[in-house]
């Protein structure tokens, strides 16, 4: 029972990604967006259980993030398969930064938190699913936009703290993400409101972020003045 309690998050993590085998079905998709918003959740789940019973681990996070490799790639490549052509070749970048994200998770460099973890995508695949199949517009070059982006944003050197995920701090707040995710997912009605603000505090977490970066790219330049130059005093 001791070994099992210690493994608590571990094993949530395992169970947020083995009811996706459903994905290996030829009917995937009609299944997609209710386990993107389950696996979300325990994925949730496993990061607070670490965290309110002390539980956490070296093993615990490299098996996260594994578990996180294998469901998002998996998520990823259904959407692409589903709508194919230019959709599936952008689908198969953003496997491509999963995994290029994960490696470096597991062997993390110097300067952490950087970039935007990979659930994001699938909170922003599931959001465009859903108004897509409510509101039958074109979905190909927002899907396009999305796994580019992400891709980037995936792979970035700077943070992005503004994310709607990364603002939530207690365990209430992350629950209500979730449930937001759910809302949108079966009453598609509220889709757009959630949408909006999920996509605008990406794109704000972006811009922001990136300007940051550059600020402080240009005051480690040779003579800036906050860069740590000796300044000559005025005469």
């Amino acid at each position: 029972m001791k070994q099992i309690y210690r493994n608590l998050p571990n094993i949530v993590s395992i169970l947020g990604v083995l009811p996706l085998f459903i994905l290996l079905r030829e009917d995937a998709f009609v299944f997609l967006c209710p386990l993107i918003v389950f696996n979300n959740f325990m994925d949730d789940l496993d990061g607070v259980m670490a965290k309110k019973l002390s539980l956490r681990s070296e093993f615990g996070a490299g098996l996260d993030n594994v578990c996180d490799a294998v469901a998002h790639i998996l998520i990823a490549m259904v959407v692409g398969t589903y709508y194919g052509g230019v959709v599936l070749a952008f689908a198969l970048l953003s496997a491509v930064a999963i995994l290029v994200r994960v490696v470096r998770r597991l062997a993390p460099l110097p300067a952490p938190a950087t970039g935007t973890p990979t659930n994001e995508l699938m909170r922003h695949l599931l959001l465009l699913v859903v108004l897509q199949l409510s509101l039958g517009f074109d979905i190909t070059p927002f899907l396009v936009a999305a796994f580019l982006l992400n891709s980037v944003s995936m792979l970035v050197p700077f943070a992005m703290p503004h994310l709607v995920r990364s603002m939530a701090k207690s365990a209430t707040a992350i629950l209500g993400i979730n449930l937001a995710l759910a809302l949108a997912c079966f009453v598609p009605v509220t889709a757009p409101y959630i949408a909006a603000v999920v996509f605008g505090t990406y794109l704000y977490s972006f811009a922001v972020g990136g300007v940051r970066r550059l600020r402080r790219h240009e005051r480690m330049k040779p003579g800036h003045p906050t860069n740590g130059a000796a300044q000559e005093e005025p005469g």
